[in-house]
């Protein structure tokens, strides 16, 4: 039987590298593993995965006198620093070593595919995402006008979440919001599924959030790559309420941010987006205000300008008609003083007459009719007097009336005063429904007020039976 030993399979293996690749040659692989020894060369571990896992794997090594110039160079153009997870563009030398296997010494990276493959990523996740509607989504929901409950989902020692809790939190005008963590991975490989796992953890909370805010605070190309991934955008873009993203400096952006209904590039610009949606309404709600102030203000002047009006037109129809009165007495003084004086010349004539004729008999007739004469007159006088009195009265009920429907006079009592939102007062539960707005106005200012119930006073048994 014909062998050879191993030493000769190895010579046989390492003549052959050498004749296959006798020059440099470009490779594509991801970086699986890479360190930098004590004497300055690096060692990295090179690999390709597929859909099964890893498909391949071979050693790699740049030695000191290029490694400086190869790291830095790669930092200057792609703003990150050479590690395990870059998918990258090698020029190698292909060598077979008898002990140690075959090796490639890299001499050159080039940062420019680096670059290229993740926009490529970026863009090709970019299309699909549009392709199955999913880019707008977040664009559709609406924010309320006063955000107040607000997810955040950051990692809970990051920089970008204490810049923006106490750029919230700790704002000039007051404003109060209720900030809730949700703690996940904010980079890295397992970054996405921990961002998605947070999205759910939102999404199965008793509470009704406003808004959800993904923050990172910056970092590196690769430490935000995991903001382009597929599942997390569209996790992002399928949730249910707004999401919002501040993931990078002003030279990023990412899948994330095209997703989300806003993004901003810090956390306290984000912050500073929630402060001016609370200026804004706080704003509107003075102006309105300021609105009621006046238009309440305005219509009180109206209606004491009314008042004024209605108590003078009052005022001036009682006088007439109490002028009237005592010109219809003086009136009947003199039609009745005339009357009786022309019935006591007719009677004294005829007393005169029968004294003539009846002699003392008829002169006690006379006297008594006198008496009669002189009782009428009385009564008549009584029943003017009594006119009067009724007229004075009556004025006198009227002026009280004015003055008790007086809303300044009512409200100094104590009794509040209940207007509609059409400015009309109404005195019964009935006129109301629930939802209604009505304004209390009390001594001190006013109440604008919503009917959450109305209650009936049962009505009255004897009443209805009868």
């Amino acid at each position: 039987m014909e062998y050879i030993d191993l030493y000769q399979l190895q010579g046989l293996l390492k003549q052959g590298v050498a004749s296959l690749f006798p020059d440099a040659l470009w490779v594509k692989a991801e970086i699986a593993s890479l360190g930098v020894r004590t004497n300055g060369h690096c060692y990295l571990e090179l690999s390709q995965s597929g859909p099964s896992g890893v498909i391949a794997k071979v050693r790699g090594a740049i030695w000191r006198q290029n490694w400086p110039f190869i790291s830095q160079y790669f930092k200057a153009v792609t703003g990150e620093e050479l590690k395990a997870g870059v998918e990258v563009l090698v020029r190698v030398r292909v060598s077979y070593h008898e002990l140690y296997g075959m090796a490639l010494t890299i001499d050159e990276i080039n940062p420019e595919f680096t670059v290229g493959a993740r926009e490529l990523r970026r863009k090709l996740t970019l299309e699909r995402l549009e392709r199955e509607g999913l880019l707008d989504l977040q664009k559709e929901l609406c924010l309320p006008e006063l955000p107040y409950r607000l997810a955040v989902i950051s990692a809970p020692d990051a920089a970008g979440f204490g810049d923006f809790r106490r750029h919230l939190l700790e704002n000039e005008y007051g404003y109060a919001y209720a900030v809730d963590l949700f703690e996940a991975t904010m980079q890295g490989q397992g970054a996405p599924v921990s961002i998605c796992a947070a999205l759910a953890a939102v999404a199965e909370a008793s509470v009704p959030y406003d808004a959800v805010l993904i923050l990172r605070g910056g970092g590196s190309e690769l430490d935000l790559e995991c903001f382009d991934d597929y599942d997390l955008a569209a996790a992002i873009a399928r949730f249910p309420i707004p999401v919002f993203t501040a993931i990078g400096h002003d030279r990023d952006h990412h899948v994330a941010d095209e997703v989300a209904h806003l993004s901003v590039k810090t956390p306290t610009a984000l912050a500073d987006l929630f402060l001016e949606c609370s200026a804004a309404e706080d704003e509107r709600i003075s102006a309105l205000e300021m609105r009621l102030q006046r238009a309440f203000t305005g219509r009180l002047h109206g209606q004491e300008l009314r008042l004024d009006q209605t108590a003078s037109r009052i005022a001036h129809g009682a006088a007439g008609r109490l002028h009237q009165a005592e010109s219809a007495v003086e009136y009947w003084q003199k039609v009745l003083g005339r009357a009786a004086a022309g019935r006591i010349r007719q009677a004294e004539e005829a007393v005169d007459n029968w004294q003539k004729t009846l002699g003392r008999a008829a002169t006690g007739r006379v006297l008594r009719a006198a008496d009669r004469l002189d009782g009428k007159e009385t009564f008549i006088r009584q029943m003017a007097l009594h006119v009067l009195e009724k007229a004075d009265i009556r004025l006198t009920a009227l002026e009280q009336h004015i003055l008790s429907a007086d809303p300044r006079r009512v409200l100094e009592r104590g009794i509040p005063v209940v207007e509609n939102a059409r400015g009309r007062r109404d005195s019964r539960a009935r006129d109301y429904r629930p939802g209604d707005a009505v304004r209390v106005f009390l001594p001190d200012g006013k109440l604008d007020c919503l009917v959450r119930e109305v209650s009936l006073t049962e009505p009255d048994i004897k009443t209805q039976t009868a």
